[in-house]
Order: structure tokens, then C-alpha cells, then sequence
């Protein structure tokens, strides 16, 4: 296959490693740069230009599309869907999974575990937010934040209407959901590829920091999940339509909660933490799905 992938840095460990897998198995993969993209949005005749030329004859696409930059990314995403190019995961499903608050709907709808997760817009509404999670400590997140960033740990009443009305004074949207201590500051990474789990590692914050982020200073190991957490984590990939994600988890009194489900999941802490060769499984996951027929979203919106 020629493979293009959508990333803004190539030297990422992410990518370096998906490259490597492409071109061990014989493909030829380019990295292609998300935000130097030209698109001609022509009737009929859509076209992706890079650096002065035309790109054509690509078989599939892999986005890796960072969450600053997701209206962008997704319009060329889009635009390679528009040409008949299969992609690894469509617009449609990172577009799910990169709003938080509707991601959470979709999981909620298919009856999948989550934390009481409360939003509302009128300031005036703190008390009652408060009150419907079940009251401090909570946890209050931007609906924008990503990596740990944008997550505040309100441990008293008092404490967390500060932050959510400093939060909306700001003007930004927040939610906030019921803090599960019985986790401590560990979750669970699932990494699903092709409706199954592949590998798993258990995340810890950084000493003193209730956020498990590995991007944060945290740490990982791998473990042994149950059949619960397993199947929690196939079908939240199966409520966004993802074909290859990353599904964190809590460890809750009533059982496996998910908290994200991420479209774009890094490679460097699950394969130092188990040793697996994910890349390779994504590789080998694409050439198994590739196909005429499997450009579910092409002319669609």
C-alpha cells in the first residue's frame, strides 16, 4: 500500500514507530505535515496538494491529528475520504471522540459505565451541578483539555465553585464528574485495535498528583484486566467507530467507568510498558480491513 499519514511532527516516537512497521512489512508510508495541506474542494473532482504538488495514488491514510488543530485535520481527513482513500480511523468517529461531552452521550446511550458526569451553562446552576455528582470532592474538566490538561481536582464545596466560576469566567465550557476515589491515581489504558484489546497498562500519577497522565510524570505498568474491563473497552471503541483507540478506564465500587476515549492514543507508554509491538498490529490491522467498499464516509458530511 502507499500509506499517507497526517502528523505535524514526524520525529514523534508515535510516528517514527509507525513508519518503521509500514515500510518492515513492504509499504511505502509519507508523512505528510496536517497544517501545510491545500485542498481544492471541487465538485466531483476533489484534490490534496503538499508543498507545490498534487498528492495522488494513496491507498489509505493514518490520522494522527492533535487536538489543537482538529477542525483542520478533519477537513483534510475528510478530503482523503472524498478521494477514496480508506482511513484508519474516519472523520466522522475522531470527530465523536474529540467532543467530550458528546462522546460521553454516545457512550451513556449504549449503556456503558461512566462517572455522574453533570454540565450546564447558567453560572447560577453551581450548587445543583454540584449536587447532581454527588457533591466535593469532584473532578472539573475543560471540555478542550487534553493530556491532563484542563483537569482540576476540587476536594472541597468550597474549593470547586471557585474553580468552576473561575472556569466560566473565563468563558470556557466545562464539565464535572463525580470523583472516584476507590481508583486512587491510577487508570487503566485499554488499547483497542480492530474491535479487540491488544494491550493494557495500568497509569499512576506523579506523587501528590490525582491525574494518571504519563505526559504528566506518571507511570506505567502492564496488567491484567477483567473480562468486564475488556468488553467495556471493545464497545466504547464500537460506540465512536474507531478502528484503533485508546480507552481509559477507572476501576470503580460499581464496576469499570470510562473517562476517554482517545482517538489518536500514543504509542511510547503502552509498548514500553508491555513490550508489544502495537504498530506493527496496526499495520497488519490495515491490511487485513483495506478494501474496496471500506470508505464509509466518502461524499458524506
Amino acid at each position: 500500500m502507499k500509506i499517507a499519514m497526517l502528523a505535524r511532527n514526524a520525529n514523534l516516537y508515535s510516528h517514527k514507530r509507525l513508519v518503521e512497521a509500514a515500510e518492515a512489512r513492504g509499504h511505502q508510508i509519507d508523512v505528510i505535515s496536517t497544517l501545510r495541506v491545500t485542498m481544492n474542494i471541487t465538485s466531483m473532482k476533489p484534490e490534496i496538494y503538499y508543498g507545490g504538488e498534487k498528492l495522488t495514488g494513496y491507498d489509505a491514510v493514518i490520522p494522527r491529528i492533535g487536538v489543537s488543530i482538529t477542525f483542520f485535520g478533519l477537513a483534510v481527513l475528510r478530503q482523503f475520504e472524498m478521494m477514496g482513500v480508506y482511513p484508519l480511523n474516519e472523520s466522522v468517529a475522531i470527530g465523536r471522540s474529540r467532543d467530550k461531552l458528546r462522546s460521553l452521550q454516545i457512550l451513556a446511550r449504549r449503556g456503558i459505565g461512566l462517572p455522574v458526569t453533570a454540565f450546564a451553562h447558567d453560572p447560577r446552576k453551581t450548587d445543583e451541578v454540584l449536587s447532581i455528582v454527588g457533591g466535593a470532592p469532584v473532578v472539573i474538566k475543560l471540555l478542550e483539555g487534553t493530556q491532563g490538561i484542563g483537569v482540576v481536582l476540587g476536594e472541597t464545596e468550597k474549593s470547586a465553585k471557585s474553580v468552576i466560576e473561575a472556569f466560566r469566567g473565563a468563558n470556557v465550557d466545562i464539565m464535572v464528574q463525580e470523583f472516584i476515589k476507590e481508583a486512587g491515581n491510577s487508570d487503566i489504558r485499554c488499547f483497542v485495535v480492530g474491535g479487540k484489546v491488544v494491550a493494557s497498562m495500568e497509569r499512576t500519577g506523579a506523587p501528590g498528583d490525582f491525574r494518571s497522565n504519563i505526559h504528566r510524570g506518571g507511570s506505567a505498568r502492564p496488567v491484567r484486566i477483567t473480562p468486564q474491563e475488556r468488553a467495556t473497552a471493545v464497545e466504547a471503541a464500537k460506540a465512536m467507530g474507531l478502528n484503533v483507540c485508546g480507552v481509559d478506564i477507572l476501576r470503580s465500587n460499581h464496576g469499570p467507568v470510562v473517562m476517554e476515549v482517545n482517538s489518536s492514543p500514543g504509542l511510547e507508554g503502552i509498548e514500553g510498558a508491555t513490550g508489544k509491538d502495537i504498530a506493527t498490529m496496526i499495520i497488519e490491522f490495515m491490511e487485513r480491513d483495506y478494501g474496496p467498499g471500506k470508505v464509509k464516509t466518502k461524499g458524506k458530511g
